[in-house]
């Protein structure tokens, strides 16, 4: 796809705002196959594990690569939410960041500012692949840049839940991630069904869409993404890579792995 044309699609950004319903799924294994598979399926997005897979800025550069030539868009969650590594999976080209434990309205203020330049704190350099290798000017770069990035606060511990509200009042949060696993051993109950959970749910979702920020969750089922689609959220997450090779693989050892008859 030429660049002219890449430039009259919607951006991920806009079409995560406007609440366009959005399907997208983890990556953990650090190849670009899996991400060219997944874009050309018709997958939104990726989301690149860096916390809880091994990815390290090499493979995140890569597969941040084979998501732009798939078109799908590629969101890293960030293993570290401290600037320097924020501005290098943005500098590589990431569509934007999923950010784990956002739990006060000042850690979600300092993620903003690490992702934009305007208004933020955004270290410039219109050099990496984010600013076409320099095709970019300082300006056209600041404002594509800040125009295009997206950034997610997780919101997965109880004490978010306390400062719900401020936080979602925060400028440059484009959107929760609701962590429903994370709450649920936090607090400590048995599932991700339980009473709690869905309150907490509830509650984030309220506050964050009374603010326009997008509600994004994973879900395991069309039942669930029903459910939360009908209290306002819009993207959805769906398993893994890894998640999809197992449940292929073990589909394909069930109807085939008996010895014939």
């Amino acid at each position: 796809m030429s660049t002219d044309a890449r430039a009259k699609e919607p951006l991920f950004r806009q079409r995560l705002l406007a609440g366009e319903h959005l399907l997208g799924t983890f990556l953990k294994t650090p190849t670009i196959h899996a991400t060219e598979i997944l874009g050309d399926l018709g997958f939104d997005f990726v989301v690149l594990d860096e916390e809880h897979a091994p990815f390290d800025r090499v493979s995140i550069d890569h597969v941040l690569l084979a998501a732009r030539a798939a078109g799908t868009a590629g969101i890293v969650r960030v293993a570290d939410s401290s600037a320097p590594n924020i501005l290098s999976v943005l500098d590589s080209g990431a569509t934007g960041v999923l950010v784990p434990h956002v739990d006060t309205p000042e850690k979600a203020r300092a993620v903003a500012a690490a992702a934009r330049y305007r208004g933020g704190s955004r270290g410039f350099s219109n050099s990496p692949r984010a600013g076409g290798y320099g095709r970019l000017g300082v300006w056209d770069h600041v404002e594509a840049a800040d125009a295009a990035t997206t950034v997610i606060a997780m919101i997965e511990d109880p004490g978010a839940l306390e400062a719900i509200e401020e936080i979602a009042a925060v400028e440059g949060i484009d959107g929760f991630f609701i962590g429903r696993g994370d709450l649920t051993v936090a607090l400590g109950v048995p599932s991700m069904d339980a009473p709690a959970v869905r309150a907490a749910t509830e509650r984030i979702i309220a506050a964050g869409r009374a603010k326009g920020k997008a509600i994004c969750l994973m879900t395991g089922s069309t039942t669930d993404a029903a459910a939360m689609k009908a209290l306002g959220a819009t993207a959805f997450i769906v398993a893994s890579d890894q998640g999809f090779l197992r449940q292929a693989a073990a589909k394909a050892l069930t109807e085939f792995g008996a010895q014939p008859a």
